[in-house]
């Protein structure tokens, strides 16, 4: 699942071209391919040719190594500043990402129905996570993945030892479902299909949810049903709701600390009010979403919590909220019944 911050990153970097590179002359990587060989009965032979043909990826490594990124002449120009929820909103909230998103709710509506039956969890935030993480399968990356991890995993940056975590439940992933390591693709992180997981969340998250044997993230139905049992998993509440938007004097809130790690009794939070009727009794956060000239609040639920497992970030869950409550609109406009 993609971080947000380094997508931003993404707009500052090149492309730039692939060197090939032998990486069982580096020590650490000798010493990975033995624990895969002695712990987990892979082939070294076939773990050398691998290690030994592998493409550096620099355009991944910038992203941690800022030395490695092109410098970009300063603009003249001075532009106003925007606040940062207004940036996310011009990306992620777009009209067309809603019609796409009601396109493709309707063509996977009975796999999105089954979900719901099973798991809880309201077609339309599946739908979100997917056209946020992908565009609707769009942009599910053109990066090898198995270059990737290997070139974060065994370069220097801070990240290093997640990344050597992420290429070990890779590898592990891909000889289950008989693939390829060379031929799967994904993004700039090593993050796979429509709902963009990363390969450590496979055996525990991804569900074979069209019963072919196979747990493929970039299938819809499979994507479908492992967004939806991952939020289930998380404590996902079934007919709770995630957000409403509050009142608070003033036009930036500095009151009591904000974001998912917080909670708060709601009588506990004088001169805030919620906009609209709002039957939730258990702790609420405070989101804050930074405006040009002004701080949007929120309540965020139990059920805002869990989109946050699928990402760190408030902004991204209040995307999530966002985008699912605009497809639910206008797919009811659209076919004259909600999908549940």
């Amino acid at each position: 699942m993609a971080n947000f911050k380094l997508l931003f990153l993404l707009f500052f970097i090149c492309t730039s071209g692939l060197m090939a590179k032998d990486y069982t002359k580096k020590r650490e990587v000798r010493v990975f391919i033995d624990q895969m060989v002695k712990q987990h009965k892979f082939n070294r032979s076939e773990l050398n040719r691998l290690f030994s043909h592998t493409k550096f990826q620099k355009k991944a490594l910038a992203i941690y190594v800022p030395s490695l990124r092109p410098k970009v002449k300063a603009s003249k120009k001075v532009h106003k500043k925007q606040g940062s929820w207004d940036t996310y909103e011009k990306i992620f909230l777009k009209e067309s990402k809603v019609t796409k998103g009601v396109s493709y709710m309707h063509k996977h509506r009975n796999t999105l129905a089954k979900a719901y039956q099973k798991y809880g969890v309201q077609p339309e935030y599946i739908i979100a996570i997917i056209g946020i993480e992908s565009h609707y399968g769009v942009n599910r990356g053109k990066f090898p993945v198995f270059d990737i991890l290997t070139t974060l995993a065994f370069e220097k940056n801070r990240r290093k030892r997640f990344y050597k975590s992420e290429l070990k439940a890779f590898l592990l992933m891909t000889r289950r479902e008989k693939v390829n390591p060379k031929n799967v693709m994904g993004s700039y992180a090593g993050a796979i299909g429509l709902g963009q997981f990363m390969p450590s969340n496979y055996k525990t998250f991804v569900v074979d949810f069209n019963k072919d044997g196979k747990k493929q993230m970039n299938h819809p139905s499979d994507a479908i049903g492992s967004i939806a049992y991952y939020l289930k998993r998380h404590n996902w509440r079934k007919r709770e709701p995630v957000a409403t938007r509050v009142t608070y004097p003033g036009t930036r809130y500095r009151g009591k600390k904000t974001g998912y790690k917080h909670k708060y009794n709601r009588a506990s939070l004088k001169g805030i009010t919620p906009k609209n009727k709002f039957n939730y009794r258990d702790k609420v956060h405070l989101i804050k979403l930074k405006r040009t000239s002004y701080d949007e609040l929120w309540y965020g639920t139990k059920n805002f919590y869990t989109i946050t497992r699928y990402n760190h970030s408030n902004y991204y869950a209040m995307a999530v909220y966002q985008l699912a409550q605009r497809i639910k609109s206008k797919y009811q406009k659209t076919y004259g019944k909600s999908l549940r």
